[in-house]
C-alpha cells in the first residue's frame, strides 16, 4: 500500500506537492483535501508512490472521491497542457474540474493569550493615553476581542456581522497576534434541491383554504413544488396543516436544470433535405467517426451552407451509436441558441457548459455528464473538458473566433486543446467556419486536415445585399454631420411602416469613445492601460473597458484646467438615445454588456425581439 501521493493544487506553482496518506486510500485522478500554508486546499492527486521527500510531509485531511474525476486521458490533457502553454499544471486541473461548489470555503478565529491581555490592558489604560490614537477603529478592535472572548471558534461571517469589522482591521488584529486565523474550509453539498408537496390523501372534513391546496395538487397530478403552492391566496399555515394530518408529504428532489432557454421555435435543422454537397459532407464525419481514428475535419461553407444542419446529423449519428459529442461555440451569448438546437433534437441527452452558470449548476452539470446522463455537450471553450464517457465527435463551431483564446492562466486556445483532445480519444474533430483561421486552411490545403467544402447556401438562396453609404458624401448633401445617414433613416422608417424589424450593429460601449480638452487637446486616459477612457452618460462616468477602471468626468481638464471639456465618438448607449429620437414611436432594446449582466438578461431581450415586443 503506497504511503504518498503527489498533488496538483491550484496555485501558481509549477509543481505538485507530496502529502502522507491518512486511513483513506486516495486515488490518481481522484480529489483530496490538504493544508497548504495556513490554507486547506483541493486538489487532483497525480501519483502515489512510497518514495520518502526530503523534508516532512503533512497527511492528506480527507479524501474527496471514491473514483478519479479526471481519467487517465484527461490527465494526460492536462500535462499537455501544462507543458505546451507553459501552465502551472494545478492551475490546469483546476480549470478543467468547474467543482468549486462542493468546497465550502470558512475560516475561523479565536483570540490568543495575547488578545486577553490587550482586552484587559484596554480597561485600565486612562483615557488621557488613549485620546492620542484613532479612538473609534481601537475600541472595534477590543469589541472583536470581546466578542472573541466569549466564544471558542467563531466563522468570520459570523464575526463581521456581530461585531461590523471589515476584512482589513481583522488582518490587522492578526498581525499583532491578538487573534489567530485557520482555515475550516470543508465538503458541502452543491446539489440543488427543490421542496415538493405529494398528495397522499383528500379525506375528512377540510376548509376552503385546504381544499384549494388539494385541489391545486390534484390538478398537477397529486405533486407540485412547495415554492408555487405558497403563491396561492391561502395561509402559509394550511400546508403545514394537512402535513400534520398526513394529508401532505413534503420531499427533497433533485432541481431541473433551468432549460427554458433552450427550447426553440420553429422546426429542426433536421427536418430540411440535404443537397449532394452536405450529404457528402456528412458522408465525410461519418465515417471519420466510424473508424475510430482521431482525424481532423475543416467544414469549410459560406454563410447559409447549411454547416449547422450537417454536425448536428452527425452529432445525431454518434449518439444513435451510444457515442457522445460534445460541441463547443465561441460566445456565452451564442449558447443558448446552440442548446435550443441540440435540445429540440437531442432533448435531454444535452448538457451545458459555461461560466455564466452558477458555481452549482456548473457542478451539477458536470456531473450529469459524468454520470452519463447527458452524452450531447455544447458550451465554450471550457467544454472541451467535459468527462463524456467514449467520446466519438468534437465540433468546434465558428473555429476561427479569437473567444477561444483564454486570457488567464492558464491560457490555452480551447481548438486547439480540442484537437488535442481528440487525438488522446480517437474521436473526430470538426473545425467549423466561414472564415477559417489560416493556420486551419493552410492545414487543409497541406492535407494535414480533411477540407470539406460547402460552396452553395442552402436551396441556392442569395447572399443579402450589402451598401456601403459615404457618409462624407451624406455630410455634402445634408450639411449636417449625423451619426446616422438619411439612406439608413429611410429605409428603418420603411420597415417599421411595414411592422418589421431592425437591427443596428455598432462595436463600441459606452456614450462617447474619447474624452477631450479642447483647449490644449489633452485625451482623458486610463491610470493603468494609457488608451482613452470611454464616457458612459448613464452614472456620468468615465471607464476604462479594459481593466474596468473608473472615474468621474472631470469639471476641469486636468492638464490646463480649461472647462471646456468635449466628448467625441458615439458607443451603443448614444446610438440608442438618437434612435429614440428618430423613431418615437419605436419599441427599441439595447444589448450591450452594460444591459446584460447574466445570461438570463440576454435570452430576455432575444426572447423580446424573437416575440416582437421590441421593434
Amino acid at each position: 500500500m503506497p504511503t504518498f501521493c503527489d498533488v496538483a493544487l491550484p496555485v501558481p506553482l509549477d509543481m505538485v506537492f507530496t502529502y502522507r496518506i491518512g486511513e483513506a486510500l486516495p486515488i490518481a485522478g481522484g480529489r483530496v483535501l490538504v493544508p497548504f500554508r495556513n490554507e486547506r486546499l483541493s486538489g487532483v492527486v497525480t501519483a502515489l508512490h512510497d518514495r520518502e521527500p526530503s523534508m516532512q510531509a503533512k497527511a492528506v485531511l480527507q479524501v474527496l472521491d471514491a473514483e478519479p474525476v479526471l481519467d487517465e486521458r484527461l490527465m494526460e490533457l492536462a500535462q499537455w497542457i501544462s507543458q505546451y502553454y507553459l501552465a502551472p499544471i494545478g492551475e490546469v486541473v483546476r480549470t478543467m474540474l468547474p467543482l468549486a461548489a462542493e468546497i465550502k470555503k470558512a475560516k475561523i478565529y479565536r483570540i490568543t493569550e495575547t488578545g486577553h491581555e490587550a482586552l484587559h490592558a484596554s480597561a485600565t489604560v486612562g483615557s488621557s493615553r488613549r485620546s492620542k490614537q484613532n479612538i473609534d477603529s481601537q475600541m472595534q478592535e477590543y469589541e472583536v476581542l470581546d466578542y472573541l472572548a466569549m466564544s471558542d471558534d467563531v466563522l468570520e461571517s459570523t464575526l463581521r456581522s456581530a461585531t461590523g469589522a471589515d476584512r482589513k482591521m481583522l488582518e490587522n488584529l492578526v498581525r499583532k497576534k491578538w487573534v489567530a486565523r485557520e482555515d475550516a474550509s470543508g465538503v458541502r453539498d452543491a446539489r440543488r434541491t427543490v421542496q415538493v408537496a405529494v398528495l397522499k390523501g383528500s379525506g375528512g372534513k377540510l376548509n376552503e383554504n385546504q381544499q384549494k391546496i388539494i385541489a391545486f395538487l390534484q390538478e398537477r397530478e397529486g405533486r407540485a413544488r412547495v415554492e408555487s403552492i405558497r403563491e396561492l391566496p391561502v395561509p402559509r399555515t394550511t400546508l403545514q396543516t394537512l402535513v400534520k394530518r398526513e394529508l401532505v408529504e413534503l420531499v427533497e428532489e433533485a432541481a431541473e436544470f433551468n432549460v427554458s432557454s433552450m427550447k426553440k421555435r420553429g422546426p429542426s435543422h433536421l427536418d430540411f433535405i440535404f443537397n449532394p454537397e452536405q450529404k457528402a459532407a456528412l458522408q465525410s464525419i461519418q465515417s471519420s467517426v466510424n473508424e475510430k481514428q482521431f482525424s481532423v475535419s475543416l467544414l469549410h461553407g459560406v454563410t447559409g451552407s447549411g454547416k449547422t444542419a450537417v454536425y448536428l446529423a452527425a452529432m445525431q449519428a454518434v449518439l444513435e451509436l451510444g457515442r457522445s459529442a460534445v460541441l463547443m461555440v465561441p460566445e456565452i451569448g451564442l449558447t443558448p441558441a446552440a442548446a435550443a438546437n441540440l435540445h429540440q433534437v437531442f432533448g435531454d441527452e444535452v448538457a451545458i457548459l459555461h461560466s455564466a452558470l452558477s458555481a452549482d449548476e456548473r457542478a451539477e452539470q458536470w456531473r450529469r455528464i459524468r454520470r452519463g446522463e447527458a452524452r450531447i455537450v455544447v458550451g465554450t471553450r471550457s467544454a472541451v473538458f467535459a468527462p463524456v464517457k467514449d467520446l466519438a465527435l468534437i465540433v468546434v463551431d465558428e473555429e476561427h473566433d479569437h473567444s477561444y483564446k483564454q486570457e488567464e492562466t492558464p491560457r490555452y486556445h480551447g481548438r486547439d486543446v480540442a484537437v488535442m483532445r481528440g487525438k488522446l480519444s480517437n474521436a473526430a474533430v470538426v473545425l467549423a467556419s466561414a472564415t477559417p483561421s489560416i493556420e486551419s486552411y493552410h492545414n487543409a490545403e497541406t492535407r494535414k486536415y480533411k477540407l470539406i467544402e460547402l460552396t452553395e447556401r442552402v436551396e441556392r438562396r442569395p447572399l443579402p445585399e450589402v451598401e456601403v453609404v459615404d457618409m462624407k458624401f451624406d455630410f455634402q448633401q445634408s450639411g449636417e454631420d449625423r451619426l446616422f445617414s438619411r439612406q439608413l433613416i429611410e429605409e428603418v422608417t420603411e420597415r417599421l411602416a411595414r411592422g418589421e424589424q431592425a437591427m443596428i450593429l455598432l462595436n463600441r460601449r459606452g456614450y462617447s469613445s474619447i474624452v477631450l480638452c479642447r483647449s490644449c487637446g489633452e485625451t482623458l486616459q486610463c491610470k493603468n492601460c494609457t488608451i482613452a477612457l470611454t464616457f458612459h452618460k448613464s452614472g456620468y462616468r468615465m471607464e476604462c473597458h479594459y481593466c474596468g477602471y473608473r472615474q468621474a468626468v472631470p469639471k476641469v481638464c486636468p492638464a490646463c484646467s480649461s472647462e471646456y471639456i468635449f466628448f467625441l465618438g458615439a458607443g451603443s448607449e448614444k446610438v440608442e438615445e438618437r434612435l429614440h429620437a428618430a423613431f418615437p414611436q419605436a419599441r427599441i432594446g439595447r444589448l450591450d454588456r452594460d444591459t446584460v449582466r447574466t445570461r438570463h438578461d440576454f435570452e430576455r431581450v432575444l426572447n423580446q425581439f424573437h416575440a416582437g415586443e421590441i421593434n
